[in-house]
């Protein structure tokens, strides 16, 4: 019982510390480790979620989640359980592999429908985009919206639209596309996708939707500290200010776009001028999220 009083209050600390993060400002000045510590996060609940129901069902068996888990399918097979495994115990490891499964599949599902809209809008790229010498290694949409966004991928693809090259100048527009190679180099989407994947499982939890979109802000934040490490802070701000005074275009499915959380965005380039990285909380966020994801993983192998 002793490794199932882990898990609980793993399961209980990781919800917590998911509220935490989302309520937590330092994490739009060290963006970076705050994604580090979500996908900690993630991983620590998917685990508990996992082995909550494992450990308990399993219990008879003396041992690590893992190993029981092959004795249970062993035993099974031979029609000979151990005394205590009862109807309800066997249940219980029902559940916890029908959650595996569950995350598992919705996870694949959310790729396999994100990859057909990259690929469908791919197609449309190849019908309607050009290149332009104003937008170097970019492609360009012949539409009046402002629009700026990164197609990821094993080859991703920075796409602009005429409307932002009327609007931004050339330094802004730089500082643009330095934000949306980052998405690119960094694979943010990597980092948003298992948050969609459980908002799916969990449509009604409304804390998930809150961590998602979390995430879903410090990728853009990540990237805009990309793009001011090759440009200055007045650039990205004003082409931010820019894009939030005119019409956009939504980002495509499947992309991420350089005018998403815009007003959060400013007021963090005005906040990090006059406040130094929390170095020491994020260090110390990153150890207690990593101790935490490393709990459900020692139930589960030892």
């Amino acid at each position: 019982m002793v490794h199932v009083s882990h898990l609980a209050a793993a399961l209980a600390a990781g919800y917590l510390g998911a509220l935490l993060l989302t309520r937590s400002r330092w994490t739009w000045r060290s963006p970076r480790s705050a994604i580090v510590c979500w996908q900690l996060l993630g991983l620590a609940l998917g685990l508990c979620a996992i082995g909550l129901p494992l450990e308990i069902g399993l219990a008879p068996y003396r041992a690590a989640v893992g190993p029981a888990l092959v004795a249970f399918a062993r035993d099974l097979r031979a029609g000979a359980l151990p005394p205590g495994m009862t109807a309800w115990r066997g249940a219980l490891v029902l559940v916890g592999l029908l959650v595996g499964v569950r995350l598992v599949a919705a996870t694949v599902t959310h790729l396999v429908h994100t990859l057909r809209a990259r690929r469908r809008h791919r197609d449309l790229l190849a019908l309607v985009a050009r290149a332009d010498p104003a937008a170097p290694g970019a492609l360009v949409l012949d539409h009046p919206s402002a629009a700026a966004y990164c197609l990821p991928g094993m080859r991703s693809t920075v796409v602009v639209s005429a409307g932002t090259l009327s609007l931004l100048d050339r330094e802004q527009l730089a500082a643009v596309l330095s934000h949306e190679r980052a998405h690119g180099r960094e694979r943010h989407d990597l980092v948003v996708l298992p948050f969609g994947a459980l908002c799916r499982v969990l449509p009604f939890a409304g804390w998930l939707h809150a961590a998602r979109d979390a995430v879903s802000l410090l990728v853009e934040m990540r990237a805009d500290d990309r793009a001011r490490q090759a440009h200055t802070d007045g650039p990205l701000a004003g082409a931010l200010l820019r894009f939030a005074t005119a019409s956009a275009t939504p980002t495509p499915a499947g992309a991420l776009g350089a005018a998403e959380h815009l007003e959060a965005r400013m007021d963090r380039l005005v906040i990090s001028r006059r406040r130094r990285p929390p170095r020491v909380r994020a260090a110390l966020a990153l150890a207690a999220t990593a101790v935490l994801a490393a709990t459900p993983l020692i139930t589960f192998l030892s």
